[in-house]
């Protein structure tokens, strides 16, 4: 009777040499000798202009920020709304502080001007 811990090291071992394997035969058939065109920086065949370096301005990322914050709370929101009367008032109370603490960094946000275009 083998013991059950060694169940978990023969897979552990399996799956080493699983990995190894695939890390080997792909070492072994891949090409040796790139093109100058795979070894440019971008492989979807634009010509490189400048530098590749640009400094993107902050806003960009405080939009999408703003932007995936209200869209989980679309996510929290939809199964609460789904099953609101069974849940009671206690969820009501619940739900009306997550979305007053949402408000107000909505309304921080907007006060700080992260939500202005330029």
């Amino acid at each position: 009777m083998i013991p059950n811990y060694y169940y978990i090291i023969i897979f552990l071992f399996l799956g080493i040499a699983f990995v190894g394997s695939a890390f080997a035969v792909s070492f072994l058939f891949r090409p040796k000798a790139p093109s100058e065109a795979k070894n440019s920086p971008y492989e979807c065949g634009e010509i490189i202009q400048g530098d590749s370096r640009i400094q993107f301005n902050v806003r960009y990322y405080l939009f999408a920020l703003i932007f995936v914050i209200f869209d989980v709370e679309i996510l929290f929101t939809m199964p609460w709304a789904v099953v609101f009367r069974q849940l009671g008032q206690v969820a009501f109370f619940e739900m009306a502080a997550f979305i007053l603490v949402l408000g107000l960094g909505l309304y921080y946000a907007w006060k700080k001007g992260a939500l202005q275009w330029q």
